[in-house]
């Protein structure tokens, strides 16, 4: 359990130009959501005597690109340039890249963090920002995109993709307005942002973004026939592989309704169908820890698992980090040896996600307090990891100098060593107020307290080398570095550092 703290069309035409009106839109997701579902099976009984491509598997939805309508969305350009990425500087997705491990060795060590400039935005910031050519990018639970200046702050354009979600119209959650939670992710060859927005219906439509103007350039709906919209949230990070924007689903605070955590992958050009991935449980076993899916060199993916349904009996694969295939077949999983105690008690794996090691490591943690090294071409099945250490209970995602990892505990940020064999050493502790999701610039951790404070923290002993208040942000807020800056987004808008 996490806390925190429409019926598709067949249609395969690629959505693309400025052209979208955003009533219009919702409109047209919210009817296809409130569709009876037997209609559907009607429909491609129908369509199957006729097309020999009209079906409804457990990895692929039918859901497609629709054409948008007439207006363009609410945009606000304040001016147009070239942008030039950086490989060097930028941070195109979550932790900066697909192992999830949030380090820039370049980073200077600050003897000093001063406030740069803020923003105060129409909604509150969940997703981490990301830095592209010297733009900052951030999303609100307003279902708004801006794009900043990173040295001025000046702001470059503005948009606007839906009306979020009020809590009231919700099962249960405790993010209100509830729109754009999951961090976004750039996608160099086509130059869009892609994020996912909860929008009224309720419904979640996946957006891709022109960088450089702030144009809406494709959407589509972002969910399976089989979802109950109003059960669903999307918190995890996207994740950018193998031409495809893949997309994690858990639930809202409270596991209320039903729903079953699955992963959902559009091609990056919008056309065709999804692709899915659903937990073979009967209830629950969401995906949402906030770092998202990781991908490693083959293009394979990984994601935590929360607690399912299942208390005895067969394995649900529920309490657990599984491995997917780039088409979201499933190819292998781990499971503590007591999942099923885990799943009764709420102790699972799902409240952080898997970071991926050099050697081959992956390190997992979760709600029961144990930490877990595993190899990731041979994840073990039940009870097969290869280390399991007492760390702590962990929320969010870590960060890593190659082997090094950065864990963010309840207790406060925790330091381990994980070995070339794969065994686990505990290392430094930080204060107890220090436990937001880190990241590593140089021999530098960055990591927010409970208080709106951003820790520079010595990255061999935990020692603090200075730090700054930069306001109140949720409890799953990680920093995002680019040259001598460090981002922050918060409750109220963007903060921008100074590191000296």
């Amino acid at each position: 359990m996490r806390k925190d703290f429409p019926l598709a069309v067949f249609s395969k035409q690629r959505v693309s130009g400025p052209q979208l009106d955003r009533s219009h839109l919702e409109e047209s997701y919210i009817a296809k959501a409130r569709k009876n579902r037997p209609l559907l099976f009607v429909v491609c009984g129908l369509l199957a005597m006729l097309l020999a491509g009209c079906s409804l598997t457990p990895t692929q939805s039918n859901a497609s690109a629709t054409t948008p309508p007439a207006s363009p969305p609410v945009a606000s350009t304040a001016r147009v340039r070239t942008v030039t990425p950086d490989p060097a500087t930028d941070w195109t997705t979550y932790h900066r890249n697909t192992n999830r491990t949030g380090y820039v060795a370049s980073t200077p060590d600050p003897t000093q963090l001063t406030s740069a400039w803020s923003k105060q935005l129409d909604g509150a910031v969940y997703a981490e920002p990301l830095v592209v050519g010297g733009r900052v990018i951030v999303a609100t639970e307003n279902d708004s995109l801006y794009a900043f200046d990173s040295k001025t702050g000046s702001q470059l354009w503005r948009t606007n993709v839906g009306t979020p979600v009020a809590k009231s119209d919700l099962p249960c959650g405790d993010i209100d307005p509830l729109g754009i939670t999951g961090t976004p992710v750039y996608d160099p060859a086509s130059g869009l942002i892609f994020a996912v927005a909860e929008i009224s219906g309720p419904a979640h439509l996946l957006v891709g973004i022109d960088l450089a103007t702030g144009t809406l350039k494709l959407h589509r709906s972002a969910d399976l026939s089989s979802m109950d919209a109003q059960a669903y949230q999307q918190r995890a990070a996207l994740a950018l592989g193998n031409g495809m924007v893949y997309i994690a689903y858990g639930g809202l605070a409270g596991d209320c309704s039903d729903y079953i955590g699955n992963v959902v992958a559009s091609r990056t050009d919008g056309t065709g169908s999804l692709l899915s991935y659903s937990v073979p449980t009967t209830r629950e076993g969401g995906i949402w820890a906030p770092s998202g899916p990781a991908i490693d060199s083959k293009g394979d993916v990984y994601v935590a698992v929360g607690n399912g349904e299942e208390t005895s009996g067969k394995w649900d694969h529920s309490d657990s980090v599984l491995r997917l295939s780039p088409t979201l077949q499933l190819l292998d999983g781990f499971a503590p040896a007591n999942w099923a105690n885990e799943n009764a008690t709420d102790a699972d794996l799902g409240s952080m996600g898997p970071i991926l090691l050099p050697n081959g490591w992956i390190y997992a943690d979760g709600k029961s307090g144990l930490g877990y090294v595993l190899k990731a071409s041979n994840l073990g099945g039940v009870g097969g990891q290869t280390a399991v250490a007492s760390i702590c209970r962990a929320f969010g995602g870590a960060a890593a100098i190659d082997s090094q990892v950065f864990v963010p505990c309840t207790s406060g940020l925790r330091s381990i060593n994980v070995s070339a064999t794969g065994q686990i050493a505990p290392g430094w502790q930080a204060p107890s107020n220090i436990q937001g999701s880190p990241v590593v610039g140089g021999h530098t951790v960055y990591d927010l307290d409970i208080h709106g404070d951003l820790y520079a923290l010595n990255s061999a002993d935990g020692t603090v080398r200075a730090q700054v208040t930069v306001g109140t942000s949720s409890r799953f807020a990680t920093p995002t570095i680019a040259g001598n800056m460090v981002f922050v987004g918060t409750l109220s808008g963007i903060v921008a550092v100074s590191i000296a």
